[in-house]
């Protein structure tokens, strides 16, 4: 059957009611499209757990700052349709920012309301850089899940700080939905899938490649029973390309995303980094 394209919040809502009505299992796969081998692994996922699988492709406004690169984000949904139904999709939600948001959207964000996460794991990492950055997320994600209602959403971990975030307001706001985390998913030179890796040249491309050795090399040391985080952080340093614009290292403990100085299980080292214009990320959980 082939997947159904949907723009409008009223007739996603629709289909979700008849589904429920037979007691179907419901998963939600939250996308800002252009989607890759990443997204497919998630969709994958979906379609083990669960009866009926959704896409969402939404390139969400509120989510990026005045200088980033909402305008030039790519957009392929002709391409991501094809990927949907090679991989049993039953339905694209791909709602305009208007039916998301409505015409305040044009205006001013001051005119919408927000979800806005705990200021002790929002502002830091990448929310120091990119305020505001979050509270976009969590209100996207949130109106995700009253539309389309699922029982379960899958995120992938490369995005770390933020699927702590969408756990942590599930939990306290007492959304019933489950969240899958899924591994991240790595080209065959190592570098994570990222729908931003199109803009990499081919030079900037070996560059950011360094990005993943570094984090390989702190898991090896930490394997080797350095748990030092000064120690940790130099070495990855030494590793990272010059070229390399660094945004943070940082080494946090993923249960309470509070900073460690001391590595230990269920540590959380993440990067941030722009090559040229690019700007990437990515983690190791040890």
């Amino acid at each position: 059957m082939e997947t159904l394209l949907v723009n409008n919040i009223l007739q996603m809502k629709e289909i979700n009611k008849n589904w429920k009505k037979s007691d179907t299992i419901v998963g939600l796969v939250p996308t800002m499209g252009a989607l890759h081998n990443g997204h497919a692994s998630l969709i994958k996922k979906a379609k083990e757990m669960c009866n009926k699988v959704v896409v969402s492709i939404f390139v969400n406004p509120i989510q990026f700052g005045p200088n980033e690169d909402y305008d030039k984000y790519p957009r392929s949904i002709e391409k991501d349709k094809i990927l949907c139904n090679e991989l049993g999709v039953d339905v694209i939600f791909s709602p305009t920012p208007i039916e998301m948001y409505g015409e305040n959207v044009i205006l001013s964000n001051n005119e919408l309301s927000f979800v806005c996460p705990p200021y002790s794991i929002v502002d830091c990492m990448c929310g120091k850089s990119r305020p505001g950055h979050f509270d976009g997320v969590a209100t996207v994600v949130t109106k995700l899940f009253n539309i389309v209602k699922p029982d379960y959403a899958f995120f992938g971990q490369k995005d770390a700080q933020q699927l702590f975030i969408i756990k942590k307001f599930v939990k306290d706001l007492n959304m019933d939905v489950k969240i899958i985390p899924c591994p991240i998913i790595r080209d065959v030179d190592g570098l994570a899938l990222s729908s931003r890796n199109t803009y990499l040249s081919e030079n900037e491309r070996k560059i950011a490649l360094t990005i993943p050795k570094s984090l390989k090399e702190i898991k090896n040391l930490y394997l080797s029973g350095i748990i030092d985080t000064g120690i940790l952080f130099d070495t990855a340093i030494s590793i990272l390309d010059k070229n390399i614009e660094l945004d943070y290292l940082e080494f946090r403990d993923f249960n309470t995303f509070k900073k460690v100085d001391k590595v230990k299980e269920n540590t959380l080292v993440a990067i941030a980094a722009k090559v040229g214009k690019t700007r990437l990320i990515d983690n190791e959980i040890l």
